[in-house]
């Protein structure tokens, strides 16, 4: 049995930081979602334009399908992505809920305020997506439900006590 966590929320709430910190601590295969993107979804958010849910689909599905591959072969993941709506997040989970053997995918929401996030998102250079979609992605953003494996972390705390608290509660 394998465990996958994606680390997910808006731009900016510091999914990466605390998705390699994890990964870091775990001795787990890490992933940056962003990678996964065709260079269309880049151009597009580049502009200032939101993605939507038919951009999203075949980036999804490669996400899902590499979290798959790395099941099959006994790794443990942490990935990155936004996964803001339960669509998405159901995608990424099922081709690894179809393995045998009780694969694991659990969802980690990094999450705070809008001011918060939009603060970080101002100091950060060398990223393509602009502040003017963070509004996009709050309003896209369904939280996770009770069904759902997963929790949620609150980005005002420190990177540290973030993986801290992550790791904790992976191991639990």
């Amino acid at each position: 049995m394998t465990t996958h966590v994606v680390v997910m929320g808006v731009s900016g709430s510091g999914k990466s930081t605390v998705a390699e910190g994890v990964a870091e601590r775990l001795g787990w295969t890490f992933a940056e979602a962003d990678e996964f993107h065709p260079q269309a979804n880049i151009d597009k958010m580049t502009r200032g334009i939101p993605l939507d849910d038919e951009d999203r689909a075949p980036w999804l599905r490669d996400l899902a399908a590499w979290m798959a591959e790395r099941a099959t072969a006994g790794e443990d993941t942490v990935i990155t992505c936004s996964a803001l709506k339960r669509a998405y997040r159901n995608v990424l989970r099922r081709d690894v809920a179809a393995l045998e053997d009780g694969h694991r995918v659990v969802f980690v929401h990094a999450h705070g305020p809008f001011e918060v996030i939009v603060d970080r998102m101002e100091g950060r250079r060398g990223h393509f997506m602009p502040e003017s979609l963070l509004q996009s992605q709050f309003d896209d953003l369904e939280d996770l439900e009770p069904d759902e494996d997963g929790f949620v972390l609150d980005v005002r705390h420190s990177p540290e006590e973030l993986v801290d608290e992550a790791v904790e509660r992976l191991r639990n």
